[in-house]
């Protein structure tokens, strides 16, 4: 005996409805904003410079002051500061991400390895020499300066960081 159409499609509708209500409850919670990252602590390498930053190719660039700053355990933040105000900040921890930006009220978060579009996220890893994969080129310049790009759309920071700062001298 064959069963009417709509009988026959009513355990596999209802799965689908389950499914969907499943993933409507538990797949769309967002992520909690991450703490801010304290840099002070021991194994942190800050390094401040100045970098041009252009969203896209052609556009034109914003001047600012750069921070970054690593841990050997893999962390990392990266503030890009048109003075007054922080323009961009961007954390890295071993379980996820985190990129701030400012001006638009924006934040996006997630875990794993951040996307491409948030170059700022990559650029720690350029500047240690690491692969940074997603489209990214890195390329040092004269008197130590360095431009990083991301050749899909164009975006990229051109920049100097000084440095980073020794120890502190043992007392006398």
């Amino acid at each position: 005996m064959r069963l009417p159409p709509s009988v026959a499609f009513a355990p596999a509708a209802g799965r689908v409805v389950a499914a969907l209500a499943a993933l409507a409850v538990g797949g769309c919670r967002s992520l909690p904003l991450q703490p801010p990252i304290d840099c002070s602590g021991p194994g942190w390498i800050l390094r401040e410079g100045q970098a041009v930053w252009r969203p896209r190719a052609g556009a034109d660039g914003i001047a600012g002051d750069l921070l970054v700053a690593t841990h050997p355990d893999g962390r990392s933040v990266v503030q890009f500061t048109k003075t007054p105000l922080p323009f961009i900040v961007a954390q890295r921890t071993a379980h996820g991400w985190q990129a701030q930006i400012i001006p638009r009220n924006k934040t996006y978060s997630g875990r794993g390895a951040p996307p491409a579009r948030l170059l700022w996220l990559h650029l720690p890893e350029a500047l240690a020499g690491r692969e940074t994969g997603g489209g990214f080129s890195f390329s040092k310049r004269s008197a130590g300066g360095w431009l990083f790009e991301r050749r899909a759309t164009g975006e990229s920071v051109d920049g100097f960081l000084e440095p980073p700062a020794g120890p502190p001298a043992p007392p006398p």
